[in-house]
């Protein structure tokens, strides 16, 4: 029996498409091992989003080829689909597809082992206007569950490569997801998050349909649905449609990802952002108010060329007044091959960094801020796995609908059901709670059947 080993860099989508491809190998009859083992095939799913993401990759690459130098080696994902030159001039490598075409891997495989040429099948994916179906009816190691429904992003902000390696916005058919999704609850998940490479963007390209119908449809046709999650979503597709429909969702979580990436209209302007902050404001305050309790979290881009002193506390108190609940602060860097990499004024790293520390320090601020309000609050947790600090203390963790990280006592059964928990003391990273009850419940536990 023919072995396969994954390795996995970058994005959610990233890890759910690796999921997808094994689904193909595991058709083929192939068996699954770890990554550090002799397999017979390895395939490096990759990460172009930083320059950093093609030396990761590449270092990963030449891992496997030394792990195995008789087995194949398929290299796919974003570095493939921008560089597969580059990639194909590391010894060893035999296969390389793009972000596209990955249903015809197991093809280039056979044509590989038979002439013993290296395949490169990377085409143009800027012609690409169709989403490219993969079925992922489980996750191996996941409690809750990733769902792709969209493709592609078509805004070119000039930090970003990511259009290059994924192509233009492409949305999976309405009923696709649904079945999809109906199929992960079926396996027993019982939180479903929305993923894509530009997710609040689903619908742009198809007729009379859009993400605030899919919601709804999600609500109304998956039967035992408890959790939906969007993973990233743009302040301009927080429309009044969308807004309306999570406001009386029963399933959509108290939780929104809102990448702000700067809070100075001028910064935003030379990032090509299509927002100004007044914008950005009116949509938050609203969805705000929609939602009570609602923990919001964002992305910060800090130090991007031209970046002064001034523009940089025009996001700090932004981000400040709006009370966000977490960032994910990045210093900004240069990403060859995008406008932002040729901009005259670069930010010293120095700087770069003291103002990522007090971005860091504002965020752990607001997140202790966040969770404070629910102390002594009961909330719905899904325990995903022991307590990562102290294995063996009997305590498991998991997510709250608002995100917060909750450490409790639990068993090992209850890993991936519904618990109500009682906060007892708030914090951040996580917060300690006991355990109050398993909601009523008669679904099997996840991959019990697999």
């Amino acid at each position: 029996m023919s072995t396969v080993a994954f390795h996995t860099l970058g994005c959610k989508v990233n890890h759910y498409e690796t999921e997808a491809i094994w689904q193909l190998f595991k058709q083929a009859g192939y068996e699954r091992t770890d990554f550090e083992t002799n397999a017979d095939v390895y395939v490096i799913n990759t990460c172009t989003v930083t320059n950093t993401g093609d030396k990761k990759s590449r270092q990963v690459i030449r891992r496997a080829v030394r792990q195995n130098p008789d087995a194949v080696v398929c290299v796919t994902g974003c570095y493939a689909q921008t560089s597969p030159g580059e990639i194909l001039e590391i010894p060893g490598v035999d296969v390389v597809v793009g972000t596209q075409d990955r249903t015809k891997m197991l093809g280039y495989i056979e044509q590989y082992l038979k002439e013993r040429k290296p395949v490169n099948a990377v085409k143009n994916i800027m012609k690409n206007r169709v989403y490219e179906e993969m079925e992922v009816p489980y996750f191996t190691d996941r409690h809750r569950a990733s769902l792709k429904i969209q493709e592609g992003c078509n805004n070119f902000c000039t930090f970003c490569i990511i259009p290059w390696a994924r192509g233009l916005m492409r949305s999976r058919n309405p009923e696709k997801v649904i079945a999809q999704a109906q199929q992960l609850v079926d396996a027993g998940y019982k939180e479903l998050v929305l993923t894509g490479i530009h997710t609040g963007g689903y619908g742009q390209d198809l007729k009379d349909y859009n993400l605030a119908m899919l919601l709804r449809d999600l609500e109304e046709k998956v039967q035992g649905l408890k959790r939906v999650r969007i993973s990233s979503i743009e302040a301009s597709q927080l429309t009044d449609e969308v807004i309306g429909v999570i406001k009386h969702s029963k399933v959509v979580v108290r939780h929104m990802h809102v990448p702000i990436q700067s809070g100075s209209d001028t910064v935003l302007k030379r990032m090509r952002r299509k927002y100004t902050m007044d914008q950005f404001a009116e949509r938050i305050t609203k969805l705000k108010e929609a939602l009570p309790g609602l923990a919001l979290t964002s992305d910060v881009i800090v130090g991007f060329p031209g970046e002064t002193e001034e523009e940089f506390m025009e996001t700090y108190n932004f981000i400040k007044e709006h009370r966000f609940a977490e960032l994910h602060v990045f210093p900004y860097s240069p990403r060859t091959g995008t406008p932002a990499a040729r901009m005259k004024d670069q930010i010293d790293e120095e700087i770069k960094n003291e103002r990522v520390h007090r971005m860091i320090a504002l965020s752990d601020q607001l997140a202790k801020e966040y969770a404070s309000q629910f102390e002594n609050e009961v909330l719905e947790v899904i325990p995903e796995e022991p307590f990562k600090e102290d294995p063996e203390s009997g305590l498991y963790e998991g997510y709250t609908d608002n995100y917060l990280k909750v450490v409790f006592p639990a068993t090992s059964d209850m890993v991936g059901k519904l618990v109500k928990v009682k906060i007892t003391k708030a914090g951040y990273p996580y917060n300690e709670a006991q355990f109050v009850r398993v909601m009523d419940d008669v679904m099997p536990a996840v991959n019990e059947a697999m």
